[in-house]
C-alpha cells in the first residue's frame, strides 16, 4: 500500500490547499476502505460549518474551550471536505473548530476527505456531543432539503443510512416552525409508524409535510387537555407522556399497526373525548417513575405497576406504611421517624412526610431488604 500513488484527485486537492494558503502534511491511506484522504493545516478564517448540520451547544463550546486552555494544546483534528475551492466544510467537528475560532489559531488541523459527496455519509459519525432530539430532527431535515435538490430522483430510502430513523424527518418539521415542540412525548409513537418513503425526496417532502400538519394537530388536542387537567390543580412535566400513553392507538398486543394517518387521526379523537375527570396526581407520578415512556413498544402499559415492583405500589398505595400490607406474621414493627430528631417512634398511621424504612417489608426483623 505505501508503494501506491495518491489518486489524481487527493493531488488536486491537495494543490488546491496549498494555494489556500494551507499546508499539507501527508498523504494517505485509511485503513478500511485504503480510500486516499489528506491530514492538513488550514486557514482557520476558510473553515466553516457544514449547512446541514445541528446548531452549536453554548455549553459544550465552554466546556470544551476550557478543556483545551487547561491541556495547552489541540490533539484531535476535525474532518473536512471542499465543496468548492477557497472553502472547507467541517460536518464532523464544528464546536473544535469554533474553539479554535475563540481562541484565534491561524491554522485548523484537519483530515480533509477527498470526495466532496461524502458531506452527508460522515453526519453519522459526529459523536463529538450525543445528539438530543431536537438537534438529531433539525440536522436530518436539513439533509434532506439538501439532498431533495441535489439528488430529487433518489428516495427516502436511497439514504435511510444518513436519516437513521424516518421519524427524524418528521419531526425535524415541527422544530422547524416550533423549537419548543414537545418531540419528546411524541417521538416513540411515530418511532413505531412513521416509515421510509418510497417516493422521490422532492415529492416526499410534501408527504412530510402533510404528516407534520397531522401531528401538529393532534398537539393542539394535547394541549387542550392538559389545559383542562391544569385547571384541577395538576401540574407535573409527565403528564403529555401519560396521557398519549392513556390514549395512543397503538397497544402491546397489536400484530400490525395502522397507518400512520389512521394512528393520529383516532388520537386525536381519543384526546378529545379524554375524561380529565379520572386523572390523579398520583397515577401521573407513578407513571414518571415506574412507566415506560409513552408509545414505546410498552405503550398501553405505561401507567401501571409492573409486578417485579409490587412492593413499592403497596407503599405507595398506603402512604409507605408497610404494616397496611397483608404479611403480618414476622413483619418488623413500624416505627415513624420524627420531623425533629429524626428518632423514630412507634405509629399505626404516619404522615405524609413519613420515609418507608427499607426493613419494613422484610420477612424477618434481622434480615433487612
Amino acid at each position: 500500500m505505501a508503494d501506491r500513488e495518491p489518486s489524481r484527485e487527493a493531488k488536486e486537492l491537495a494543490a488546491q490547499v496549498e494555494r489556500d494558503g494551507g499546508r499539507v502534511l501527508a498523504l494517505y491511506q485509511e485503513p478500511v476502505g485504503e480510500h486516499w484522504q489528506i491530514f492538513g493545516l488550514l486557514p482557520r478564517e476558510k473553515c466553516e460549518a457544514s449547512p446541514y448540520q445541528r446548531d452549536l451547544s453554548p455549553t459544550h463550546v465552554k466546556r470544551l474551550t476550557e478543556s483545551i486552555k487547561r491541556l495547552d494544546r489541540f490533539v484531535d483534528p476535525i474532518v473536512v471536505i471542499s465543496p468548492r475551492p477557497g472553502v472547507y466544510w467541517t460536518p464532523n467537528g464544528n464546536h473544535r473548530r469554533t474553539v479554535l475560532d475563540k481562541l484565534k489559531a491561524d491554522f485548523v488541523p484537519a483530515i480533509l476527505v477527498v470526495e466532496p459527496q461524502m458531506v452527508f455519509e460522515v453526519l453519522p459519525l459526529n459523536v463529538e456531543k450525543a445528539h438530543n432530539l431536537k438537534e438529531k430532527s433539525l440536522e436530518v431535515i436539513r439533509m434532506y432539503r439538501a439532498l431533495a435538490k441535489e439528488e430529487p430522483a433518489t428516495t427516502e430510502e436511497s439514504w435511510t443510512f444518513q436519516f437513521e430513523s424516518a421519524h427524524f424527518i418528521t419531526l425535524g418539521l415541527l422544530y422547524e416552525e416550533n423549537k419548543r415542540f414537545a418531540g419528546g412525548a411524541f417521538a416513540p409513537i411515530l418511532r413505531r409508524v412513521d416509515k421510509f418513503s418510497k417516493q422521490t425526496l422532492s415529492k416526499g417532502l410534501e408527504t412530510r409535510t402533510e404528516r407534520a400538519e397531522l401531528v401538529r394537530e393532534t398537539d393542539t388536542a394535547l394541549a387542550a387537555v392538559v389545559a383542562k387537567i391544569k385547571k384541577r390543580g395538576i401540574n407535573h412535566p409527565y403528564v403529555k407522556n401519560f396521557l398519549l400513553a392513556r390514549t395512543t392507538p397503538l397497544t402491546r398486543a397489536r400484530k400490525t399497526l395502522p397507518s400512520f394517518d389512521q394512528t393520529f387521526k383516532k388520537l386525536r379523537e381519543n384526546l378529545e373525548e379524554f375524561d380529565v375527570a379520572k386523572v390523579r396526581y398520583d397515577d401521573i407520578q407513578r407513571s414518571s417513575i415506574m412507566g415506560a415512556p409513552a408509545g414505546t413498544d410498552r405503550a398501553g402499559t405505561a401507567g401501571r405497576p409492573r409486578r417485579r415492583h409490587h412492593r413499592r405500589d403497596r407503599r405507595a398505595r398506603t402512604g409507605g406504611d408497610a404494616c397496611a400490607s397483608s404479611r403480618t406474621a414476622r413483619v418488623s414493627p413500624c416505627r415513624t421517624p420524627s420531623r425533629r430528631s429524626g428518632i423514630g417512634s412507634p405509629s399505626g398511621s404516619p404522615p405524609p412526610t413519613a420515609i418507608a424504612w427499607p426493613w419494613r417489608l422484610s420477612t424477618s426483623p434481622i434480615s433487612p431488604r
